[in-house]
């Protein structure tokens, strides 16, 4: 059965790097707003509502241009409708249950609230505006509801219960028995199994932590809006590179402020700010402002949602069985228990927080012999890191940047995957598009036939969510044997150009587009039947492995000849600064490991909760940071106020996944190694195996078929240069 409501996914695949910014329209200037459309009917709107009929555009790209706010609520209404009436007629089949009647009668229902919510809850994260975001809010106990009927309707459980008894008796293929079980343990994950009582309350907590999550999300948005650091005086702009300052200046420009800078959290602009800028008390403020983040005890304080939510997780979890939200999500992944993930943790931590020990009295050791009279606090780690990177590997991130311009960088991506898997990329400026700042494109096959649409987003702006991610507006799968080709999208938030140069990306940015188009070849590359187990629709820590094995190719010589060329001059990378990327990859390895690795631990520590009482947030977080023996240094990737993976982004207790996905990313690209890295065997058995299947199997099943055995860790501890541990810290 397809999953209801792809919001959590839309939000999860943040890819990397997820975060929160804010809001703008859905369409052009010339859309009605909403306050001005409420005197039509709903008949008026129903009829020019571009979700009730086939999208008459290119490749049924959705027609962005003629998508009002007006025509959302219409269609998720009528789409509850119809995927109701849908199910009964399955429950209530009086044929015996077979696997077409019931299983894929499943799969294909829902088609027209499938459809709005492709759209939609794409729009909410990259092109959002006050009034989707009160419209999602209102919209989600109604799709939580309408999701419980289904998941509670009994007659449908015993029909998708009676295909799963007799399955031996039903020839099923590989991806067939997949979605057969799945299909059953959703069911009893959803609480099919509990009595009508029990039914009740998981209804009311469904309709709960939907709110919730919502409410969170907003709240984490309103603080990125509204916090801006505004600079007037020159001088405290000392060490910021040109672009970064044009970036701000652009910034205050568009705020009204003309011949100021305007800084925010966003990471784009924390990111710089922290790592170049001089004055110390201004880094403070930024680095204070970014990791309180709906920690001020106003309006948008999320405290009390972060305890109400792991309270109500912890019950979920218990009342169907289970004993923490963890056990409950690990179970459908490929950890299989919090305690597998804490294991690998284990592995890691020892290592990564002695080298981040280390590294911090290296930086103290520059700030005394630079005569600085200080003691380095977190707001200083980005800031003397940088500093010891000059001076260890004589590289300057800065003198990088021109190498990397955004047009430049998506040549390599582009050039890569073409050395791989003979893809070509052509750009079309004629399909529909949801923003000016989006940019389409076809992918075809190393045949010419079509794969799908390739869209980008890379832009920041306000009206966009931080981080990056990938997301579908269709997702491939196959109809009656008509193939119907996926349409792909990227998201990032990476400064927009000025008028004198280019969008230059750092060497961090760079390599997030690689990654983001690694998740992007997921979607692309599917070859699947069935809608719910094509492209990204794998466990949660699976899902980032095929996107961190393209970061890879991006740091080998041979590719960055081919597109790191100078913005201005054209100049190749010279090879001596190819050389310091190198041997700088392991640099800060320390740092950034352990900031990651304690907001893993802090999901975790939410989600083994064995209790649902009320904690006090800002206290169990800080209980948590002391036991785990996080340094006061360093803060955690994501605080608990504002770690959207986990409180409204389809992460919870699962953010440890980047890790255990890199285990898979390190030892594929071993392979690589060994045979080539565009040898076309290896690509080949990767897309067979991996990139083209999905969810159509065991996701371990898949690697192994691959790699010929399990993963190891070995190659990611020596990846990134930690040592293990002899003895795993014992959380």
């Amino acid at each position: 059965m397809k999953k209801l409501s792809i919001s959590a996914v839309a939000a999860a695949l943040l890819l990397a790097g997820c975060g929160d910014d804010a809001a703008q329209t859905i369409t052009t200037s010339t859309e009605t707003p909403a306050s001005a459309s409420s005197s039509k009917t709903l008949s008026e709107v129903s009829i020019s509502n571009p979700f009730f009929s086939d999208y008459q555009t290119p490749y049924g790209i959705p027609p962005f241009e003629k998508i009002k706010l007006a025509h959302y609520k219409p269609a998720f209404m009528k789409g509850i409708a119809e995927h109701k009436a849908e199910i009964e007629q399955i429950a209530n089949n009086t044929a015996p249950a077979t696997f077409e009647n019931t299983i894929v009668a499943m799969e294909r229902a829902g088609q027209l609230l499938s459809k709005v919510e492709y759209v939609f809850y794409n729009l909410t994260s990259a092109n959002t505006s006050d009034e989707m975001q009160a419209l999602s809010k209102e919209m989600s106990p109604l799709l939580s509801s309408h999701s419980d009927d289904i998941n509670l309707n009994a007659k449908l459980f015993a029909r998708v219960k009676s295909v799963y008894d007799n399955q031996e008796r039903l020839n099923l293929n590989t991806a067939q028995a997949k979605l057969l079980k799945d299909n059953y343990i959703s069911f009893t994950r959803n609480g099919a199994n509990l009595n009508d009582t029990q039914k009740t309350t998981l209804r009311s907590l469904n309709e709960q932590l939907s709110k919730l999550s919502i409410e969170f999300g907003e709240n984490a948005l309103k603080e990125v809006q509204n916090f801006k650091l505004v600079i007037d005086k020159k001088e405290d702009l000392a060490g910021l590179s040109d672009s970064v300052i044009a970036a701000a200046a652009d910034t205050a420009k568009k705020q009204g402020l003309e011949g100021k800078w305007v800084f925010t959290t966003s990471r784009p602009s924390f990111t710089p700010f922290v790592t170049y800028a001089d004055n110390r008390e201004l880094r403070q403020q930024m680095f204070e402002a970014y990791t309180n983040v709906a920690n001020n005890d106003n309006e948008f304080d999320n405290k009390e949602i972060v305890a109400k939510m792991a309270a109500l997780r912890a019950e979920k979890a218990q009342l169907l069985g289970y004993k923490t939200h963890a056990h409950y999500v690990l179970e459908e992944r490929t950890a299989k228990t919090p305690e597998n993930a804490y294991a690998l943790l284990n592995k890691v931590w020892p290592a990564a927080i002695a080298r981040a020990k280390a590294e911090v009295k290296d930086m103290q050791a520059l700030a005394n012999k630079q005569g600085d009279n200080i003691t380095i606090a977190a707001w200083d780690h980005w800031y003397y890191a940088e500093k010891i990177r000059k001076a260890k590997y004589d590289l300057d991130e800065e003198l990088t940047r021109p190498y990397f311009s955004l047009e430049a960088t998506l040549d390599g991506v582009f050039y890569t995957v073409n050395q791989l898997f003979g893809l070509t990329v052509k750009e079309r400026h004629d399909l529909p598009k949801y923003h000016d700042d989006v940019r389409t494109f076809e992918v075809f096959d190393k045949d010419g036939s079509l794969l799908g649409i390739f869209l980008t987003d890379h832009y920041v702006r306000d009206s966009k969510r931080a981080g990056a991610w990938m997301n579908a507006y269709r997702k491939q799968h196959k109809v009656d044997g008509k193939n119907i080709k996926p349409i792909i999208v990227n998201v990032l938030n990476y400064p927009r150009p000025t008028a004198d140069q280019p969008s230059l990306l750092t060497f961090d940015q760079a390599s997030t587009l690689f990654h983001e188009f690694g998740h992007a070849l997921h979607g692309l590359l599917s070859d699947g039947v069935y809608e719910s187990q094509t492209g990204t629709a794998v466990p949660r820590d699976f899902v980032e492995y095929p996107s961190q094995v393209m970061e890879n190719w991006m740091t080998e010589p041979q590719v960055l000849a081919k597109f790191a060329k100078h913005y201005q001059t054209g100049e190749v990378i010279p090879q001596a600064m190819i050389e310091k990327i190198q041997a700088a990859a392991q640099f800060n390895q320390g740092f950034g490991t352990t900031e990651y690795l304690a907001a893993a631990y802090l999901d975790l520590y939410w989600h083994t909760l064995e209790t649902t009482d009320l904690k006090d947030t800002a206290q169990f977080e800080k209980a948590a940071m002391a036991e785990l023996g996080l340094i006061d240094e360093i803060a955690p990737r994501y605080r608990s106020t504002y770690f959207r993976h986990i409180f409204s982004g389809g992460y919870s207790a699962g953010y440890y996944s980047y890790i255990w996905s890199e285990q898979f990313d390190a030892d594929t690209y071993d392979a690589f190694k060994e045979n080539g890295i565009f040898d076309q065997k290896t690509a080949q058995s990767f897309r067979d195996n991996i990139l083209s299947q999905g969810g159509t199997d065991d996701a371990l099943t898949l690697f192994k078929k691959f790699r010929g055995r399990d993963a190891k860790v070995e190659p990611l501890l020596k990846k990134k240069g930690l040592v293990v541990a002899d003895k795993a810290s014992k959380l």
